[in-house]
This record gives structure tokens, sequence and C-alpha cells, in this order.
């Protein structure tokens, strides 16, 4: 089993999502938990191995997109935790500022440290 530290995956993981999806890569290496980043719109100097998108001993760190943590994931524990309020919440999707309003209404309705277990 190989180590890698939270700031170094935390790291990579900002380095893929800060650009569009698919401009930024990382691979960490399950062999030595060597972490290699690649940037399509500025090219760094670091050797890459030549098989690091075939292979199956590199891990890629996915882009937040890809995570699914938006809106959907709010919308889904809405429909589980709090089918009465879901026609409510969904409307808060719709304007600026959702994620606020979600958070006071989970706060007011006791279920904001639920909703925080559930991501952890």
């Amino acid at each position: 089993m190989v180590t890698v530290k939270y700031e170094d995956l935390s790291e990579a993981f900002d380095f893929v999502s800060f650009a569009a999806p698919m401009e930024h890569h990382a691979y960490i290496s399950i062999d030595t938990g060597t972490i290699y980043w690649i940037s399509e719109a500025d090219p760094l100097e670091e050797e890459i191995p030549d098989d690091l998108e075939t292979s199956d001993r590199y891990i890629a760190i996915p882009h937040k997109n890809d995570l699914d943590l938006g809106s959907n994931l709010a919308l889904r524990f809405a429909a589980d935790e709090l089918p009465g309020l879901y026609n409510r919440i969904e409307g808060f999707f719709r304007h600026r500022g959702a994620y606020a309003r979600f958070k006071e209404l989970l706060a007011s309705e006791g279920y904001l440290d639920k909703m925080v277990r559930i991501r952890d």
C-alpha cells in the first residue's frame, strides 16, 4: 500500500479542477505515490511515464465536475431526507444564493450536521 499526503492530493485536485475539464490532469502512481501533473494549456517540464493514461498502475485525479457535488447532491439529499420540502429546495436552485438558503434551511430543520456527515 502506498501513502499520499493529504496536502499533495488536495493540491492535485485543485490543479485539475482549476481549469476547464480535460485541460489539466494529475495521476497518482499506485506503486510509488508520485503525483504526475499534466497541463494541456501550459506543458510542464516534468518527466511523464509513457503509459500514464493506459496503465492500471496510475489513478487519475477527478475534476470537481466529475464528483457531482453540486445541486444534484443537494436535491438527492432533499428527496431522501426532506421530501416535504423538496419543491421549496428545488426552487432555491433556480436563483442565486441557493446554497446559502439551502444551508439556512438545513440548520433550521436540524439537518445541517447530517448533511455534513454524508459529505465526509
